[in-house]
């Protein structure tokens, strides 16, 4: 993990004792509503529906116990005992009463934690895939490339007011776990026919109302000069984006107006930054701050490979254990260890929600059996990255007992979900009660795995937070006249869980409403089962007969409700 210089901790700590005295300025009303806004929203805090709600980075998703134990702790004593992990390496709370925010944010900071990059039209939080470092089909470690990006980004002074939020994600992998299509640049590491390493850049993804894929625009950028592409795709962005319409200021939108001549902008700006002087070395990462971030990712001192032949289970191993094992656990590239996911989905708890006792038991676990560290992951689990392959029948009874082993990861119970109109002010619907009602449906592990793997993913609004375009079935809250209906989607990709490609799904006809949602899905799941072949996903299938017959069963889930009317 990436560990905090003294400069690094006294921004944070400066940033905290700045925000605190504009708070107090607010609250005595010298600094009004509108002045104040701005200010919040740089350190991530947001007026809601019923509260504030705070935005947490967890840069590229890692966490240490001691960093976890304090989210723990503002859970407890500042909000209503738990917290909400996001898709894209966030932690949010709901309900802290504003006047406490500045001591939240002097927490944060005692722990080298704050929310700047989190709200706002900036660079936001940058993401990363859950494995970074560990994954067996990795070609190069995306993570210190993302704390340079982090650090350079940070408060950078041309693109704190962008035409509208703006998001990056990079994967070192062959396997795209980050989702990266969908963000409004995308990096994909490489290493070209000489061993040098570069990106591939991906330009103009994103959900929202118009979901776009990201455009290749350059197919090998060598390391160095990542900082110049990025800033010259900002230049172009900052320069010709729509600030006159909300709806069409993302990236995405320009990308698709100006097609070809986006890219030749950008390479333009590219030159002319790199030729302001001789070489363009002022311009590039130097190799010496690259190695000293790089230093931080080194693996943890007691981190080994196993001598010896490959483990294999006890042979008295339960069964339950077993299923634990090949389900919530993953392939390591370190000999003798694998990677172990905690699920955060069980009945009567939100998708992504974490009570502050089981956030101190997850801690726990890390700091007996993965080095002290824990990733928070895309689809909203917790993983431990650093687990022995010895230990993992005694991890597996602790998580037991700590409600973290439903082997359930990838299934359709394993879903994605916003929070809605639970407490988002811009949400159309609820979010929450539909996936709970899911969860509670589909508890039966065999019926689960005899459905196999599938996304399921619910936003309650057109922003996407809970990326129903990327589900194989998704999910969208609408309104109607002042009552919540849901649209649904079938066959979007996110680009991993054997897809290659990330899609937008396709939506299968009107809206249903709430009490017919899950009906509709079951409906669904039945004609999944009813036509595939052998071996054959949910997403297979529906790519191979296309949405008709699927449609036609949810249509009949319509016809049915309303004669029952």
């Amino acid at each position: 993990m990436y560990q905090y210089t003294d400069f690094d901790k006294q921004f944070v700590h400066q940033r905290a004792a700045q925000f605190r005295d504009q708070l107090e300025r607010h609250l005595n009303g010298q600094l009004a509503d509108e002045d104040f806004r701005a200010l919040r929203l740089q350190n991530g805090w947001y007026i809601q529906r019923h509260a504030p709600m705070t935005r947490v980075a967890v840069p590229y998703g890692e966490l240490s116990t001691r960093q976890l134990r304090q989210l723990a702790r503002i859970a407890r004593e500042f909000d209503k005992g738990y917290a909400h992990f996001t898709t894209r390496h966030n932690c949010q709370y709901n309900w802290i009463p504003l006047e406490r925010a500045a001591d939240v944010m002097d927490l944060l900071a005692d722990v080298d934690m704050h929310g700047i990059q989190t709200s706002g039209n900036c660079i936001r939080n940058i993401s990363t895939d859950y494995l970074a470092g560990i994954a067996p089909d990795e070609i190069v470690d995306p993570r210190p490339y993302c704390e340079v990006i982090r650090q350079w980004s940070s408060l950078h002074p041309e693109f704190v007011f962008l035409p509208r939020k703006f998001k990056i994600a990079v994967t070192g992998a062959t396997e795209d776990r980050v989702a990266s299509g969908w963000y409004d640049i995308g990096l994909h590491m490489r290493k070209n026919d000489a061993g040098e390493v570069g990106f591939r850049v991906f330009v103009g993804g994103g959900m929202g109302r118009t979901p776009i894929i990201g455009t290749l625009v350059r197919d090998f950028l060598p390391w160095q000069q990542i900082l110049v592409y990025i800033e010259a795709i900002m230049r172009v962005y900052n320069r010709h984006g729509r600030r006159d319409n909300s709806f069409k200021a993302r990236i995405k939108i320009l990308v698709k107006a100006l097609g070809e001549q986006f890219a030749k902008d950008v390479e333009a700006e590219f030159d002319a930054i790199l030729n302001r002087d001789a070489g363009g070395t002022n311009h590039l990462i130097p190799q010496a701050e690259f190695d000293r971030v790089a230093a931080c990712f080194a693996y943890p001192a007691n981190v080994q490979p196993a001598d010896g032949p490959a483990w294999v289970p006890p042979a008295d191993a339960p069964a339950a254990f077993l299923k634990w094992l090949e389900r919530n656990t993953v392939a390591h590239r370190v000999k003798g260890y694998r990677a172990v996911n905690l699920s955060l989905k069980r009945v009567g708890q939100a998708p992504g929600d974490v009570t502050a006792g089981q956030m101190e038991a997850a801690a726990d676990l890390a700091d007996r059996y993965s080095c002290g560290e824990l990733r928070v992951k895309y689809d909203q689990n917790l993983v431990l990255p650093w687990v022995r392959e010895a230990d993992l029948l005694a991890v597996w009874q602790a998580a037991k007992a700590a409600s973290f082993a439903a082997p359930n990861i990838g299934l359709l119970s394993d879903m994605i979900s916003c929070p809605g109109g639970d407490v988002c002010a811009l949400a159309n619907a609820r979010s929450i009660p539909i996936a709970n009602a899911l969860i509670e449906r589909y508890q039966d592990l065999d019926e689960l795995e005899d459905i196999g793997d599938i996304d399921l993913h619910i936003s309650g609004c057109i922003n996407s937070c809970g990326h129903h375009h990327s589900g194989h079935i998704g999910i969208l809250g609408v309104d109607k006249d002042g009552s919540e209906w849901y649209q649904v989607t079938l066959g979007g990709a996110d680009g991993s869980h054997g897809s290659p490609h990330a899609t937008p799904g396709k939506v299968i006809g009107p809206s249903f409403a709430s009490d017919e949602v899950v009906d509709v899905v079951e409906a669904l799941i039945d004609t999944y089962c009813r036509i595939r072949t052998a071996n054959e996903t949910f997403l297979e299938a529906v790519r191979r007969v296309g949405i008709d017959p699927f449609k036609a069963a949810a249509n009949a889930v319509r016809r049915t409700t309303a004669k029952a009317a």
